[in-house]
């Protein structure tokens, strides 16, 4: 991984408007989630360097769509509301799935590894 892949999106909300931040909260939501499924189809294959770096790269995505949430919690903390439409909802429930699935990738990638050296050992 090179120095450009391990650093988050930078994002800067202040150009955006609601629907645009509702859009990248989902887009990098939908990536990460993408990512995270293609993690447990590289270790089902028994590919588990690449099914890692595919996590790793999931889990940049949950982060750049993590700091636009918290940075709409942190404007409302200090007084200053977002619209709370079906839209933003909609991108909430996009993040909590996919976090759900990253953590969950994570442990199908630890179980296919240990099925894995179980089976080389018999």
């Amino acid at each position: 991984m090179n120095n450009d892949e391990s650093v988050e999106h930078a994002v800067n909300m202040e150009d955006m408007d609601d629907t645009e931040i509702v859009f990248q909260i989902i887009l990098y939501a939908g990536n990460a989630r993408s990512s995270a499924m293609e993690a447990i189809e590289l270790a089902k294959a028994g590919k588990f360097r690449e099914s890692k770096e595919e996590l790793a790269s999931a889990k940049k995505e949950l982060v750049s769509s993590h700091k636009i949430q918290t940075k709409i919690i942190r404007k409302e903390a200090a007084g200053e509301k977002t619209e709370m439409s079906v839209m933003m909802v909609h991108a909430q429930d996009h993040l909590m799935n996919a976090i759900t699935i990253h953590d969950m990738a994570s442990e199908f990638i630890d179980l296919y590894e240990h099925i894995d050296q179980l089976v080389l050992k018999s």
